[in-house]
């Protein structure tokens, strides 16, 4: 009788509906709704599949791999992650398509090592390279891309370097007077004017004359300094193509 009780107990064991279901992350991460489930990550139906996870506010959300392998196991799925991701991005889509993420999946990114405030600079200790599911269209492969440039919005600690992220450095603030150059033929003018906008370096800004309220268009060419006519053009076509190399 024991020994009958003893291979029943076995053979319970060994039922594979008590061990946990293997499941692989899909190929493309994305979440219709705004609440981020194990059935988004995974492909699983029933239960499991509507345990959440996160809720997403924006366009993305950022995952830690080891709390979402913690809570799938927790719903009886097992997600080995045999390519060791530390992270995974989930972005906005209803029809199953992605057109924010590359194809090229389980990849080395750079992501901020530490929150940024609109208007920070990107420094060196400011990034790290993680392993995650997928990667941003836009992601940069060379940290030197955006060393120096500036956050457009506040940045999470741990989310995903975009080049959408960053911007030049404002080298012109709105009200600043600047100094207006006018360059052409070996003939230097120049003038102070009152910047009526911010820009960064190669923007177009428009400044106006103190004197006689005469407002036009220049380019700002370094901080507190802006350039009008031919040397206007050429400082900005160098400028993009110097950002359009980084």
């Amino acid at each position: 009788m024991r020994g009958l009780a003893l291979i029943a107990l076995l053979s319970v064991m060994a039922d594979p509906a008590i061990a946990g279901q293997s499941v692989t992350l899909r190929a493309d991460i994305t979440d219709a709704d705004g609440i981020v489930t194990l059935s988004d990550l995974f492909e699983v139906t029933g239960p499991a599949g509507k345990t959440v996870l996160a809720t997403r506010a924006g366009a993305s959300i950022v995952l830690d791999a080891g709390p979402v392998q913690a809570s799938a196991r927790r719903s009886g799925l097992d997600w080995a992650n045999r390519e060791g991701l530390r992270r995974i991005i989930v972005v906005s889509g209803s029809d199953g398509s992605n057109t924010s993420i590359s194809t090229r999946a389980n990849v080395e990114v750079l992501t901020y090592a530490r929150s940024l405030s609109a208007g920070e600079s990107v420094g060196p200790a400011d990034l790290v390279w993680a392993k995650v599911a997928a990667e941003p269209a836009d992601a940069p492969h060379d940290a030197e891309a955006i060393m120096g440039l500036v956050a457009r919005r506040p940045l999470r600690a741990g989310s995903v370097v975009s080049l959408r992220d960053v911007t030049a450095p404002m080298v012109i603030k709105a009200g600043d007077l600047v100094t207006l150059t006018y360059e052409n033929d070996g003939i230097t003018l120049s003038l102070q004017a009152k910047a009526m906008a911010a820009a960064a370096l190669g923007d177009a800004v428009m400044v106006e004359n103190p004197t006689s309220r005469k407002v036009v268009q220049a380019v700002a060419s370094g901080p507190g300094t802006a350039v009008v006519g031919p040397a206007a053009d050429q400082f900005r076509r160098r400028t993009s193509t110097q950002l359009a190399q980084r």
